[in-house]
């Protein structure tokens, strides 16, 4: 049987794939003196050795969250970009504006609609380079070195790449099943003040969580929002995936009902395509001019090509649609895992169970160091992301995460499989 592989290094392990190995190990060099603060403050690592042995062939990823491209309708994209360079192809490969076209900008207040935001505007929409970019602005306008920013745990690994470059102070504040507990937010926040600290804002993906796949509970969402604004904290919603929820009912996001406290970012990397690099934040007006401002001195503009190319699907394709077939393919792909899960996993693990997104996290018992057993999985013939990626604690963790949303469910299965023996291994040896 043919299984996803890695032909090349970078085959199925994108770039947010590599930033969060890398992350779980740090390694000296004799360049160290040579980084500013600034650089110096990301954790460094050598583990791309990783990746040249994971160009052998046959080798199952569940480590990248890449959406299923080979879904998409590739020849008639194909056709459609060729009829915006033949046809615009004067504006199209031109520089733009620094907030975004505004044909875009109105889409996506449809987009954001469908979500559950119904009072966007396109005045207040910023297109930025995918959501990546969006937090890199936030944390440059917000914060200055030794401010506070709070973030669950565990969190999105390019996010705190993007903090720590900024010098700032990252606190977390854990969840349980139902998302980032809002008891343990408030005694975050007030021992925090009462150390002087400076509390920027609260970045939160509180749709199926990158790494964990959790959802932050409908209940506790407004008081989430409250709690912060209470203490004049600013927060940063990361919603890539709110669409992608499985029954096709998104939960409504904390932006929604909540206009003046909420920058919101979205993306289409997981809803169309991750390689035009488009994303946006809808700011709140009162902020949006110094937050494009920033963005503009990033990026100076946003690709035009790539925007007149996703205002064209958007304009023209069952964009909808589309999104449904994905909804179909990760639930099935995640339905893959969990079974495989319950059939091949050892004793004393345990696992989330996803209503949407691209992620399943698991957790082994207390005193194993998942960061040692990629190379073994690397080995048996898998790959996936060691836990102490996803948070700015130098402590081993034992936890793994496991993506589904690029491999069909019998190389999920196998890739599964071959796990298991190594995971058992590092338990037995408790």
């Amino acid at each position: 049987m043919t299984y996803e592989t890695l032909d090349t290094a970078a085959a199925l392990l994108p770039a947010e794939a590599i930033d969060a190995i890398e992350r779980a190990a740090t390694s000296a060099h004799r360049h160290d003196d040579l980084f500013s603060d600034r650089a110096a403050n990301i954790r460094q690592s050598a583990v791309r050795d990783v990746f040249d042995i994971s160009m052998r062939p046959g080798l199952v990823s569940l480590a990248g969250g890449s959406p299923y491209l080979q879904s998409l309708p590739l020849d008639r994209l194909a056709a459609t970009a060729a009829a915006i360079i033949a046809d615009e192809g004067l504006t199209a490969l031109q520089y733009g504006g620094g907030q975004g076209m505004e044909e875009l900008r109105t889409q996506i207040c449809d987009v954001m609609a469908a979500e559950g935001i119904l009072d966007a505007i396109p005045q207040n929409v910023v297109i930025t380079a995918g959501s990546q970019s969006a937090q890199d602005v936030a944390t440059k306008v917000f914060c200055n070195p030794g401010d506070v920013v709070l973030v669950e745990n565990p969190t999105y690994v390019g996010a705190l790449n993007t903090f720590e470059a900024y010098q700032v102070q990252v606190e977390t504040v854990e969840m349980d099943g139902d998302g980032l507990v809002p008891e343990l937010l408030e005694d975050k926040i007030a021992a925090l003040q009462a150390a002087g600290k400076n509390i920027k804002f609260l970045y939160t993906i509180p749709s199926f969580n990158n790494p964990s796949g959790i959802t932050l509970a409908k209940e506790r969402r407004q008081r989430i929002v409250e709690i912060c604004r209470d203490s004049n904290i600013l927060v940063l919603e990361d919603n890539p995936y709110g669409l992608l929820k499985f029954d096709g009912e998104p939960l409504e996001p904390l932006r929604a009902s909540n206009p003046g406290d909420v920058i919101y970012m979205g993306s289409f990397s997981k809803i169309f395509a991750p390689g035009l690099r488009i994303g946006w934040a809808l700011v709140p007006e009162h902020l949006q001019r110094r937050y494009y401002l920033a963005s503009e001195s990033v990026t100076l503009c946003p690709p035009t090509l790539n925007q007149m190319l996703v205002s064209a699907y958007l304009r023209e394709y069952d964009w909808k649609g589309q999104i449904a077939t994905y909804r179909g393919l990760y639930a099935q792909r995640c339905r893959a895992m969990l079974d495989a899960l319950d059939e091949h996993m050892p004793d004393g693990t345990s696992w989330t169970t996803p209503e949407g997104g691209f992620f399943v996290w698991v957790t082994l018992p207390e005193g194993v160091d998942t960061y040692p057993l990629l190379q073994k999985a690397i080995d048996a013939g898998v790959v996936f992301i060691p836990g102490a990626a996803f948070t700015p604690s130098d402590e081993p963790s034992n936890k793994l995460r496991l993506a589904f949303s690029a491999v069909p469910p019998e190389a999920i299965a196998e890739g599964v499989r071959r796990l298991a023996p190594v995971l058992r291994e590092a338990i037995a040896a408790l």
